[in-house]
């Protein structure tokens, strides 16, 4: 069985999103849909110095509502505002040297550097799947929803398509079967909601992963 996961590519998600990483054998970052803007796409939370949860945000350039993801650029001041704000949070204080040097390079097109990003997350975690994104694989504008999750997997030779517990409403498992794909959901995940980046900096890769992989989740 080939299993496929299909997301949107979040920056530094917490914890449960990278159980998709690590269940499937081709990770698509799926950046061919138009840019939420109060999503997850370019911000998360962590907790200041008081516990309250603070968004940590990635500067963008203005662009159109309209804007697809993989059209999305970094600001051009990026890496100091994204310096800047680390400073209200006591786990980045302290950043490693290849995550600093990430965000001092917050520059350019999104998607690449939140590929980057995640490539760099699942390394931490011991995750080998591969990427590849659902922009390269010149999908038909008409397909909308569910028909353009199917294409995609038909099109990477998906026999099953895993996807998070919140689209067990988006998805009819009938339809998948119909072209020979298996539809799979995760089941609820009751770990901490922070950024992935303070469990990173806060419990360590190994006890991060043993949660991500279906260990302590207190």
């Amino acid at each position: 069985m080939t299993r496929i996961a299909i997301m949107q590519p979040y920056f530094v998600p917490y914890a449960g999103y990278f159980r998709l990483f690590a269940l499937a054998d081709l990770f698509v970052i799926y950046d061919c849909v138009q840019f939420t803007r109060r999503g997850y796409i370019h911000r998360n939370q962590l907790p200041d110095a008081g516990g309250k949860p603070q968004w940590l945000t990635l500067p963008l350039r203005s662009a159109p509502r309209e804007t697809r993801i993989d059209e999305m650029c970094l600001a051009d001041d990026a890496p100091a505002r994204l310096t800047a704000q680390c400073r209200r949070f006591p786990s980045l204080t302290t950043l490693p040297e290849s995550w600093a040097t990430l965000f001092a390079a917050a520059q350019g097109p999104l998607v690449p550097w939140l590929a980057r990003s995640l490539e760099m997350t699942c390394a931490a975690l011991g995750i080998t799947t591969p990427m590849q994104r659902s922009s390269s694989l010149d999908l038909p504008g008409s397909l909308k929803g569910q028909e353009r999750i199917i294409a995609i997997c038909e099109q990477l030779g998906a026999s099953a398509y895993v996807n998070a517990p919140g689209g067990c409403d988006l998805y009819d498992a009938t339809r998948f079967s119909a072209h020979g794909i298996t539809l799979e959901f995760l089941p609820p995940y009751d770990g901490p909601k922070w950024s992935i980046l303070h469990a990173l900096m806060t419990e360590g890769s190994a006890a991060t992963a043993a949660r991500i992989n279906g260990g302590d989740t207190e």
